[in-house]
């Protein structure tokens, strides 16, 4: 059906693999860019282009004979995605949708724009400017751009936390009263049809802001997570979104639902979706961008899913770790296959199903002592 259907993937990570995976289920051709020659995506491709996906030139040149464009992460040439739109390519989601992504203040005006609850929050050029809202601390500071997996995110609690802040155009941001954090993925297609995963309950690191582990579905009350549905799609139409995006929130101490960040591309909270749920976030994304029917959103049975991180004692024994891990009933390991080592650094995950949380619980534990 799409055999002669020419895709490309900006960004060769470990979301780009994941969704080469599924659009192989499409028969689709995809040709990946990216500037790690040894980038996942490398080994999975006939077509892979190195080079730097902020480029303007490589970009514009990687597009040529391409029918649709879709990305893996945000850092991408903006202008060069609209010159190739105007010479018909299709480019989902749109150089518009993610321009408004991409910068983190951007993202929160057009957010407070369509009333949509967000922390509040105001821009900074670089560290100086931070003296002058010494009162304000304890505070947030978040890179306006290119910050991910915690990269780009820190907690200023005194002035002296000032002197080793970035000095980069930043985000200040009140820090918020946060019971849990959330996400929900939501699509949508260009016929305008939304669907939501079920909000997912998240766990990060306390010392490099990254996702340590995420449950499905999150256990909280229903009408919150049914507010966070719903602002979900309200910001995939007022994006007039074509593709899928994560909306991470926080869920107050108050039961207040406000969003923290957008991610437009498939993310992290969305992994246990190929395991647990009836369509995964790639297999959604592909549907949305080729304008298919979405696919339906629903768990097949609870889960939980562990990223697994680059350190000194894993490496020490990998392959019995390994083993271990695939001996317990309902694990699912993904190894990215990166090369190199930088302690902290996500080189895989794990997603635990089973027929109730209690006992996904108990064998996540499992895995996590096999991991320490």
């Amino acid at each position: 059906m799409f055999e002669n259907l020419k895709m490309g993937i900006l960004g060769g990570g470990q979301l780009g693999a994941m969704l080469i995976r599924h659009a192989i289920d499409l028969g689709l051709n995809v040709s990946v860019m990216e500037k790690d020659a040894n980038a996942p995506c490398s080994r999975y491709t006939s077509s892979f282009f190195c080079a730097d996906t902020t480029s303007y030139e490589a970009v514009l040149e990687f597009g040529k004979g391409l029918d649709i464009i879709t990305i893996e992460r945000e850092a991408v040439n903006i202008d060069a995605l609209r010159e190739l739109q105007k010479q018909g390519v299709k480019v989902y989601p749109s150089p518009d949708t993610i321009a408004v992504i991409q910068d983190k203040f951007t993202q929160k005006q057009f957010l407070q724009s369509h009333n949509i609850p967000v922390a509040a929050g105001e821009a900074v050029q670089g560290k100086n400017d931070l003296y002058a809202l010494e009162s304000k601390l304890p505070f947030c500071l978040k890179k306006r751009r290119d910050g991910y997996d915690g990269y780009g995110v820190m907690v200023l609690k005194t002035k002296e936390d000032i002197a080793s802040a970035f000095d980069a155009p930043c985000v200040v941001e009140e820090l918020v009263d946060i019971k849990r954090e959330i996400a929900v993925i939501v699509a949508r297609n260009e016929h305008g049809e939304v669907k939501c995963y079920d909000a997912v309950a998240m766990v990060f690191s306390e010392e490099k802001f990254i996702l340590d582990f995420q449950e499905a579905p999150a256990q909280l009350d229903e009408a919150i997570l049914k507010e966070a549905a719903t602002l979900a799609e309200k910001i995939a139409e007022a994006l007039n979104l074509v593709g899928i995006v994560a909306v991470e929130m926080f869920v107050t101490k108050d039961n207040k639902v406000i969003v923290n960040e957008l991610a437009p591309r498939p993310h992290n909270s969305g992994h246990h979706t190929i395991e647990a749920s009836v369509t995964s976030q790639y297999e959604q994304l592909l549907r949305a961008i080729l304008g298919l029917p979405l696919g339906d959103t629903s768990l097949l049975f609870p889960s939980l899913m562990l990223n697994i991180l680059d350190s000194t004692s894993l490496n020490a024994n990998k392959e019995e770790k390994i083993k271990s891990i695939l001996a317990v009933p309902g694990a699912h390991l993904h190894w990215y296959g990166k090369i190199g080592h930088r302690p902290g650094r996500k080189i895989g995950h794990i997603t635990i199903a089973d027929n109730t949380m209690e006992s996904v619980l108990s064998k996540a534990e499992i895995i996590r002592k096999v991991l320490n």
